[in-house]
């Protein structure tokens, strides 16, 4: 637990004393991919509207607010998000379109500060404590940008603005959607107090059961427990989560972010059986990530094969080299050969994905991932 220290204060109040000059923005598009369809096509504005594939095996990759009413979300199968809304209106991702707009919002985050970190092409951490376009406030930047987005692209996005990136993020979802949230100092442990623990980031729905077991629905709840009681029932977790209830996070904002791994993966309407089928199959993946770690300049040393069973089963393999892969054939050569450890596969794959992980690149900014690039890795190679 926290003690006073002689003078009165927490180890939590010198903190916020400390931190509370940082003035960090979280931007996030509404509904993105969902808000420029409806945008390009206005037969869709006003309509639940999902991105993603109508089949049997599809996927909502977003979904408009209107399709948010009816619980339609984000990784929900598309059978299952049709039968919540009958009226759904499936279309299918433009992801040129989406980077475009990304593009000028990314352009007009510079216009304000140098220190932007995106996590997407929807959402970005700006760190505007150095004001140096003498606008005045950080509330007064976050409404600019906001503004400015709608102004330039006719898309809206909603702001956190706060001391720390924890809390600004929490903010940014707090008022959605076209909406802006301010958390100031004095009021961050208040404000995370009154939150349920799954807004946290990490907290997925099995931690979040975990808590629910013991005793823990809220932040409130959460700052209860002593650091050592939360490591020995969350392991390195508890660290995080004893700050984080006490609205503590020192990260600060990466302009530049070190990339992990580039792949991508893909789910087929078809469960694949054949070993013929399998390998096509594999080689079409293979080839897509490898034109996209070209185009990320990397290089790395690890080759992961993941592969999902019709009975949604997933294993990985995977091989690291004593250096690095030398060129696509070599990444193909390795996929296959771990493939080689899964078939036969009478059961038949859902999903394969490649990925190539334990990266370099070339140049002093080795291992640097250039602001915008971190999204494309995350996307599906394809839908169906």
């Amino acid at each position: 637990m926290l003690h006073k220290s002689r003078i009165g204060y927490t180890k939590a109040d010198a903190y916020i004393r400390v931190m509370a000059s940082r003035k960090i923005i979280h931007v996030d598009m509404d509904a993105f991919f969902a808000s420029v369809e409806q945008r390009d096509n206005p037969d869709l504005r006003g309509k639940p509207v999902a991105v993603g594939g109508s089949s049997r095996r599809g996927v909502v990759a977003a979904a408009s607010y209107e399709a948010r009413a009816f619980g339609v979300k984000s990784a929900m199968p598309s059978s299952r998000a049709a039968k919540l809304c009958p009226d759904l209106i499936f279309v299918k991702s433009r992801f040129e379109a989406y980077r475009e707009a990304s593009a000028i919002i990314r352009d007009i985050f510079a216009r304000y500060t140098d220190l932007v970190q995106p996590l997407s092409l929807d959402e970005a951490y700006l760190d505007v404590t150095h004001d140096t376009l003498g606008i005045g406030s950080a509330v007064k930047i976050a409404k600019y940008i906001r503004a400015d987005i709608w102004d330039e692209t006719q898309l809206t996005a909603s702001a956190g603005v706060s001391y720390n990136k924890f809390i600004a993020k929490l903010a940014s979802d707090q008022n959605k959607p076209n909406g802006i949230c301010v958390i100031l100092p004095d009021q961050g442990a208040d404000f995370v107090a009154s939150l349920p623990v799954r807004r946290f980031r990490g907290v997925g729905p099995r931690t979040a059961e975990k808590m629910a077991r013991l005793g823990i629905e809220s932040g409130a709840d959460l700052r209860t427990k002593d650091e050592a009681w939360l490591a020995a029932h969350f392991g390195s977790f508890g660290g995080y989560l004893h700050r984080a209830a006490r609205g503590i996070d020192d990260r600060p904002v990466n302009a530049n972010r070190r990339r992990k791994s580039v792949g991508g993966e893909r789910t087929y309407s078809q469960d694949k059986r054949e070993e013929s089928d399998i390998r096509a199959a594999l080689d079409e993946i293979i080839d897509k990530v490898w034109d996209r770690i070209d185009h990320n300049k990397a290089r790395g040393r690890t080759v992961v094969l993941k592969a999902r069973y019709a009975d949604f089963t997933t294993l990985t393999r995977s091989k690291s080299l004593p250096r690095l892969v030398k060129d696509k054939t070599e990444f193909g050569e390795i996929g296959h050969a771990m493939m080689d450890q899964l078939l036969p596969a009478p059961m038949g794959f859902r999903l394969l994905g490649m990925t190539l992980s334990g990266l370099e690149q070339d140049g002093d900014q080795a291992g640097i991932e250039p602001a915008g690039n971190r999204a494309t890795a995350q996307l599906s190679l394809f839908e169906e």
